[in-house]
C-alpha cells in the first residue's frame, strides 16, 4: 500500500513539472518574439524637427508628421523679398519658380511607432520618399521618369542640395560644406528626417565619428544614435559614396520597410 501510494505521489510530482517547464518555455519564447520584432523610434528623436514648420504627434502606435515644406534655412529659391533669401552659393543654374509661389503645398506621413522590415525591398518613386527636419520632403536620384540626377540638373541644387521642382522645393543631395550651411547635416552624425516606411535617416557618419561598416543596401542596420538611449534600432545613413564628382545622393536605394504614402 505504500508503495502504490509513493508511485502516485511520484506521477503527480512528475506531471506538475512537465507543466511547469512548459509553461516557461512559451514564456521564454513570447517574450523572444517581442523583443526581436518591435523596437519603437526613439521619440527623442523628434525633438530635433523644425517646430515651425513641422507638427509631430503621436497616437498610440503611430506617429503622424506633418509639414508645410519650408525650409528654415536660407537658399536662393525665396523670394527675393524674404529675409532667408541669399544670393546663389552653390548653384550655376536655377529651376523656375520660388517656395513663395508653393505656400499651399503639406505634407503629411503617418508611420507606425515600431516600423518592421518588409519581405521584401521597396523601389522608391518619383516625389516625395521622406520628410526631413527642416520639414522639406526628400526625393530620390531621379529627376524624372527614367532620368537619373545628372549634371546639368545638379548645376541646379544650392547648398542644400535642393530645387524647386512642381512639387515644390525638395532636396536631392547632401548638403555642401559651405559656412552658409549651419544646420544641415554634411559628411557627419546628425538626424536628416524620416522615411516614407517610418525610419529615421542619419548622415554618413555614426555618433562616434566613424563610418559605419555594417550597411546593408539601402544603407541601413541595427545600432544605437544620440537619440536611442543606448538601444539598438533598425535606421539608415546617408551612403557614403560619391555619386558622381562631390555629389552623394540622400536616399537612392530601396526602401527595407512597407512605405506609407505622403500626403
Amino acid at each position: 500500500m505504500k508503495i502504490l501510494t509513493f508511485s502516485i505521489l511520484l506521477l503527480f510530482t512528475t506531471i506538475i513539472f512537465i507543466s511547469s517547464c512548459n509553461d516557461n518555455n512559451d514564456d521564454s519564447s513570447d517574450d523572444s518574439n517581442d523583443s526581436s520584432t518591435e523596437v519603437s523610434t526613439p521619440i527623442a528623436a523628434f525633438d530635433e524637427f523644425n517646430t515651425d514648420g513641422v507638427v509631430t504627434s503621436f497616437d498610440e502606435d503611430e506617429i503622424t508628421i506633418d509639414s508645410d515644406g519650408f525650409p528654415n534655412h536660407t537658399t536662393p529659391y525665396w523670394e527675393e523679398t524674404d529675409s532667408l533669401y541669399i544670393e546663389p552659393v552653390v548653384a550655376i543654374a536655377q529651376t523656375p519658380g520660388r517656395i513663395g509661389s508653393f505656400r499651399d503645398r503639406t505634407f503629411t506621413l503617418t508611420v507606425p511607432s515600431a516600423p518592421e522590415i518588409a519581405s521584401s525591398s521597396t523601389a522608391t518613386g518619383l516625389g516625395p520618399i521622406g520628410i526631413s527636419v527642416t520639414g522639406v520632403p526628400i526625393f530620390n536620384d531621379t529627376e524624372g521618369a527614367n532620368r537619373p540626377i545628372e549634371e546639368e540638373i545638379a548645376e541646379t541644387f544650392d547648398y542644400a542640395g535642393a530645387h524647386v521642382g512642381p512639387s515644390g522645393y525638395h532636396y536631392h543631395a547632401e548638403s555642401a560644406n559651405v559656412p552658409e550651411n549651419t544646420a544641415l547635416s554634411h559628411d557627419d552624425e546628425k538626424l536628416l528626417g524620416i522615411m516614407a516606411d517610418g525610419f529615421l535617416i542619419y548622415g554618413r557618419r555614426e555618433m562616434d565619428g566613424s563610418y559605419p561598416t555594417d550597411l546593408d543596401e539601402s544603407g541601413g542596420h541595427y545600432g544605437m544614435t544620440q537619440h536611442s538611449d543606448g538601444e539598438e534600432f533598425y535606421h539608415y545613413h546617408i551612403i557614403n559614396e560619391y555619386y558622381f564628382g562631390t555629389l552623394i545622393v540622400l536616399f537612392g536605394v530601396d526602401l527595407q520597410g512597407t512605405p506609407n504614402s505622403i500626403l
